[in-house]
């Protein structure tokens, strides 16, 4: 033991702890995560349907918007930083002050008096789930080796799909009652500290080997570089149009310090997001395969309850209640797959069969239209919720197994990183497709007796079909045809129906050419056999002396299947609470 001591203190190489707790401390762990994930998934969905309230509580309507994109943006932006700093300085502290931070910003968002105090605080909010997301799945990865991982990582994820489900149902019930919408806030504040206490108690802490360097510049060059990018893609087609100054001028500065931050990361010391990270195959094709995924996925999730409640108009208390047969095909996969990944070891052909199954189920629901029957509404979402549940889990298993425990936090959070901008991007431009192909449909279908009426504009919004006073106030504007009234307002109402249907149908269609695009990338994924153990001491001091140097910090499991052995014993966890002193 003493042999292996001296080794770590001259190749200062932190090591994954899973191996040295015991199976009720790993089931404490396990909680720990849980709790964590199902605390950021479920504040997303329960608050998205108190919305609505809090706009007319607030008065804040024109910055209905910036609520989700400040938190989206502060996220975003801080994945990697906070991938990095667990990498540097410990999963366990960097995951609690996450959690923490979330659950103050939750007290404060419950406190606002205004959409400007709201904003900012779900911002704040934003920073904390920045946290939780990649510590958490990183934290899987120090217990686990990828083969045991995959089981482990499709079940967590599997919470996302839960949380969809109950959280609306949740949020409706709050909002209702006596409690108020405030409530949708503080409700997170005893599973948040549930969660925290879990994670005191349970993670082991942080054995610091040597001093580690922040990168300031680089992480401030990193925000630079992806605010004004997801601002732009947020304001494009809707506030300001796509070739406006202001949209193209954040791209341009976007752009310009993506350069910025490429060309210092690759002289930093400890760069926040390796370039270097992307001469490894596996890394590429599941950063991009994920990004092109999430953006079909995210496409689904956000258009289906339009399409159900506007076109098909089935009623329904929120949309977790619509998209269920979405999420329960996406649990089954997401478990399944894992299940799967776990026994054999191999990745490419579920990958593969996932894509295949998202690109169809997109496909499938951009062949609906106002006659489909909610049978094949439901079949046509539980395809894409199979599909959807292997891009879930599958990616982060798969990238996790090329890269030593020391580097989890950083290709964790760096995948989510590029999985968070693709949805972005998805959902920016599905949004203006929607936009631009209704208005377009209500030209052709608008009664020939409204093409020309001067209150035109006004009628071109679907909402009709969704706020039963925005019908009313529409209702009412056609008295003034007379007797004609009645009968041009159900032709009106005809219209955008045909019209919303149409440009949904495009939407989907779009996803699905997006799917197959993702599938021409994961033909070019490398299948390295999934790994039973956790790299050896030498193999990761060997991969920190390459990386030192310069070299891809890319893993071969072959290479580590040559060298054999099992993981060294290394001393951590509540034995281990006090840091040692570095080696002189």
């Amino acid at each position: 033991m003493a042999e292996v001591r001296s080794n770590a203190l001259a190749h200062p190489v932190p090591q994954p702890w899973g191996d040295t707790l015991s199976r009720r401390r790993i089931a404490f762990v396990i909680a720990a995560v849980m709790l964590g994930m199902l605390l950021s998934a479920l504040d997303q969905t329960v608050v998205g349907t108190a919305m609505p309230r809090i706009i007319a509580s607030l008065n804040g309507l024109q910055h209905y918007a910036w609520v989700a994109t400040g938190y989206l943006l502060a996220s975003t932006a801080s994945m990697p930083i906070w991938g990095k700093l667990s990498d540097a300085y410990g999963r366990k502290r960097f995951f609690i002050i996450g959690m923490a931070i979330f659950v103050v910003g939750s007290v404060l968002c419950g406190q606002s008096h205004s959409m400007t105090e709201l904003i900012l605080f779900r911002a704040f909010q934003g920073l904390g789930a920045g946290a939780m997301m990649p510590i958490s799945q990183a934290i899987i990865g120090d217990i686990f080796p990828p083969a045991r991982r995959a089981k482990w990582t499709g079940v967590l994820m599997s919470v996302w799909g839960v949380a969809t489900i109950i959280g609306p149902l949740i949020g409706g019930w709050i909002t209702d009652s006596s409690l108020g919408w405030r409530w949708t806030f503080y409700v997170n504040v005893p599973i948040g500290i549930i969660a925290v206490t879990f994670a005191a108690f349970a993670l082991p802490a942080h054995v610091s080997l040597r001093k580690h360097s922040i990168d300031y510049v680089g992480s401030a060059l990193l925000v630079a570089a992806t605010v004004p990018l997801l601002l732009g893609l947020s304001w494009g087609g809707n506030t300001y149009s796509w070739t406006s100054p202001e949209i193209i001028g954040m791209f341009v500065f976007s752009a310009l310090m993506w350069v910025a931050f490429f060309l210092r990361e690759m002289r930093a010391a400890e760069p926040v997001i390796n370039p270097r990270l992307f001469e490894n195959n596996i890394f590429t094709v599941s950063a991009v395969a994920s990004a092109l995924t999430s953006a079909a996925m995210f496409g689904a999730i956000m258009f289906l309850p339009l399409f159900v409640q506007g076109v098909l108009g089935k009623s329904a208390t929120n949309s977790g209640i619509i998209l269920m047969p979405l999420m329960m095909g996406a649990i089954v996969t997401s478990i399944g797959a894992g299940q799967i990944l776990a026994r054999t070891g191999k990745y490419k052909v579920i990958v593969i069969v996932g894509t295949i199954l998202t690109a169809l189920g997109a496909y499938l629901l951009s062949r609906m239209g106002l006659d489909t029957g909610w049978t094949t509404v439901v079949r046509n979402m539980v395809v894409m919720g199979l599909g959807m549940g292997v891009a879930m889990s599958a990616y982060t298993v798969i990238v996790q197994n090329q890269y030593p425990s020391h580097r989890l936090g950083e290709v964790t959070a760096g995948l989510q990183f590029f999985r968070s901008i693709g949805s972005t991007i998805g959902l920016a431009i599905f949004g203006t497709i929607l936009n631009n192909q209704f208005a377009a449909n209500m030209k052709s279908n608008l009664p020939a007796a409204l093409q020309k009426y001067d209150g035109s504009t006004a009628l071109d919004n679907p909402q009709v079909l969704l706020s039963p006073a925005a019908s009313e106030k529409i209702h009412a504007m056609f008295s003034q045809f007379g007797a004609q009234g009645e009968q041009l307002f159900m032709a009106f109402m005809h219209a955008v129906r045909v019209s919303l249907s149409a440009a949904i149908s495009d939407l989907f269609l779009i996803a699905s050419v997006v799917g197959v695009i993702a599938l021409v990338v994961v033909l070019f994924l490398r299948e390295d056999p999934l790994r039973k153990t956790h790299m050896t001491l030498e193999q990761t001091e060997m991969l920190f002396a390459e990386a030192e140097a310069g070299a891809t910090g890319g893993f071969s499991p072959e290479g580590a299947a040559a060298e054999g052995g099992q993981e060294p014993e290394i001393t951590c966890g509540p034995e281990a609470e006090a840091e040692p002193e570095p080696a002189a």
